[in-house]
């Protein structure tokens, strides 16, 4: 009789990091290890495109990410705006950022975020924030949202 070896499948603990990118600020937000749960960190004042990718390059290594998601601002009907070739740019800039130092296995995923802020207002309202407190999180939050869609969308794969 042969020994059979069971091999357990063991569950990446690379993190999933949520961006939700704008002129003014950048939302962020992060997945737990096993990608199921996600979480707001905090909004990222925008102050120019090297710093800004170097906080998130920093996010990255911190929390030992394998993949940055990217809210992709598309148009209703599906065409591109103004922000979404600004975020297209970002991304590009981002993963360039990544791969110049020695983060190339970190893949840049661009994810559609139609609707992401309105949800995340309304789960804002639904929690009794006041308007001035949504104002500074909505952000972060909408980060979160596209972070669950994006998880909801690998888990169906």
């Amino acid at each position: 009789m042969s020994k059979s070896c069971c091999t357990a499948i063991s569950v990446s603990d690379l993190r999933a990091l949520a961006l939700d990118v704008g002129d003014k600020t950048i939302g962020v937000a992060l997945s737990d290890e096993l990608g199921i749960t996600a979480r707001g960190l905090f909004t990222l004042e925008r102050v120019s495109e090297k710093k800004d990718t170097g906080k998130i390059l920093d996010l990255v290594s911190e929390h030992n990410c394998g993949v940055v998601v990217v809210g992709l601002p598309i148009n209703l009907n599906g065409t591109d705006s103004v922000q979404t070739q600004k975020v297209r740019q970002f991304a590009a800039r981002l993963e360039n950022k990544l791969r110049s130092n020695g983060k190339a296995d970190v893949s840049v995923t661009l994810h559609d975020e139609r609707f992401t802020t309105k949800i995340a207002e309304q789960v804002l309202i639904e929690a009794d924030v006041s308007r001035k407190k949504r104002k500074e999180v909505i952000d972060k939050q909408a980060a979160v949202v596209i972070l669950q869609s994006y998880l909801r969308a690998q888990a169906l794969f």
